[in-house]
């Protein structure tokens, strides 16, 4: 056999997944038209800035609410953390106000 062969290690491959999840408000929005169009912009901009996962997962028929569920992937902790303050501030610098932050990093241990 050519000892072009890849060596296995038993060491861990270890990765993090963080999580924001955060409640916003529209207090100038007038319809459920107008909050759709804001969260669809708001979930498109930290999506395309950050590669992150978003979904709306609360008050979908109230029109000056939302509920966003953030979920991002990173080699570091670190890195994990700055991902999920950017996504953060981008939420602070849209048109609406950030309540009930609620915000996780979680360490997954695995083989290679």
């Amino acid at each position: 056999m050519s000892s072009m062969r890849r060596k296995r290690s038993n060491r861990s491959a270890d990765g993090f997944i963080g999580i924001l999840a955060a409640d916003l408000h529209f207090p100038e929005n007038g319809s459920l038209k107008d909050k759709r169009q804001y969260v669809r912009s708001i979930k498109a901009g930290i999506s395309r800035k950050l590669g992150a996962s978003v979904a709306e997962v609360g008050f979908h028929d109230l029109w000056q609410r939302a509920r966003l569920l953030i979920s991002l992937s990173s080699t570091t902790g670190p890195e994990c953390e700055r991902a999920l303050d950017m996504a953060l501030n981008f939420l602070e610098g849209s048109d609406c106000l950030v309540s009930g932050i609620y915000k996780e990093i979680i360490k997954v241990e695995g083989q290679e």
